[in-house]
């Protein structure tokens, strides 16, 4: 079969992937270049971990997500996760850190629980007073993103695939199967699989009725040069507990230490609006984290990267079939670490038909 897929961060390449595996002719078109930095999964590293809050059903799913990793590192010739392991602080009762805890603990997934002046002892950037405990599971850790870009791309491009860069869809014609290019030229499939994640909606603007855009922004930061080394071997910290909703990776994969929360984060229409970061950005990110981190005035912000994301009202991964096409959202701020499982799981529809086998999963549905 000839299929397009629109648009190249994790989700569009590992699908090209898994097609090309499966015996399809693969064309990839990006808007720009690969990796894109200004895409979702653009950036240097995200976090895989198994906590979830146990009614989501997306804890589970984690057991495929891994194993998709493993059966790519081998295509690309290495590895590029850092199976560091996470943290999660809880402030308060019943916040998000507490209900990944009760997650791990109702799948029977490994913790290990920290009183507060244990959890200094171990991890001396935490300000001992400020929190009610920390838990550690080995069940986590980053992933190198552009990294496996680079992987993909060479393995797509040494496979068969056809990859093009620089080159901005502007419409899909579902019906006929095909998409135009901003420079007017038109290219044919029998199938089109869009995953162009925040810019999906200015193809198909009929999906806003489902899909909310926003800006956020990732502070990346140089912390105190005496915990340099404490950082340097910490596990990722996935949850710092009260309203934060705030994450932070170390340095790991050749990338600097990073800081991110969910409170910041605006509504916009366009995935290409106020891209550059705004004065004094990366100081109001990194002052979110304290409490619970110590000395928070002392870690100086070295750069800082804007986002766009789409999210579902449920943030659940989603599906539409529309003609030839089928489209894939696969972010929700929380999409990456299942990219190279959505994308087996893409081709696999394609080649079932099982298109609500695919929303099914997608939203981390039993049966």
């Amino acid at each position: 079969m000839n299929i397009i897929i629109v648009g190249a961060g994790i989700a569009g390449l590992s699908t090209a992937w898994s097609l090309v595996k499966a015996g399809h002719s693969v064309s990839l078109v990006e808007q720009g270049r690969i990796p894109n930095p200004l895409a979702a999964s653009g950036d240097h590293h995200r976090i895989i971990r198994r906590a979830y809050r146990a009614s989501t059903g997306y804890g589970a799913l984690i057991t495929e997500a891994y194993e998709a990793w493993d059966e790519m590192w081998p295509d690309l010739g290495e590895s590029h996760l850092d199976q560091r392991g996470f943290l999660c602080v809880s402030r308060e009762p019943g916040d998000e850190a507490e209900e990944y805890r009760e997650g791990m603990e109702a799948g029977g997934f490994p913790i290990e629980l920290f009183e507060p002046d244990a959890a200094v002892k171990c991890w001396p950037f935490l300000e001992a007073g400020t929190f009610r405990y920390a838990y550690f599971s080995p069940d986590g850790g980053a992933l190198h993103c552009r990294r496996i870009a680079t992987g993909l791309i060479g393995w797509l491009r040494k496979n068969g695939a056809s990859v093009y860069e620089d080159s901005k869809v502007t419409d899909v014609d579902a019906d006929a199967g095909r998409v135009t290019l901003a420079s007017g030229e038109t290219m044919q499939a029998d199938r089109v699989i869009v995953t162009a994640g925040a810019w999906v909606v200015k193809l198909f603007p009929a999906l806003g009725n489902d899909l909310t855009t926003y800006r956020t922004a990732l502070a990346y930061v140089e912390p105190p040069a005496d915990l340099k080394a404490v950082w340097d071997a910490a596990p990722v910290i996935l949850d710092v507990g009260g309203a934060t909703d705030g994450y932070m990776i170390p340095p790991t994969g050749g990338a600097g230490m990073k800081f991110g929360s969910g409170l910041h984060r605006v509504v916009t229409s366009d995935a290409d609006w106020n891209r550059q970061p705004v004065e004094g950005e990366g100081e109001a990110i990194r002052n979110l984290f304290s409490p619970p981190i110590a000395r928070i005035d002392e870690y100086r912000v070295t750069e800082v990267v804007t986002c766009a994301y789409t999210f579902t009202e449920d943030e659940r991964f989603a599906a539409y079939e529309d003609g030839r096409c089928l489209i894939v959202s696969a972010c929700s701020g929380h999409g990456y670490k299942f990219g190279a499982a959505v994308g087996r799981r893409v081709a696999a529809s394609v080649d079932d038909g099982d298109i609500e086998g695919l929303k099914r999963w997608l939203r981390a549905e039993a049966g």
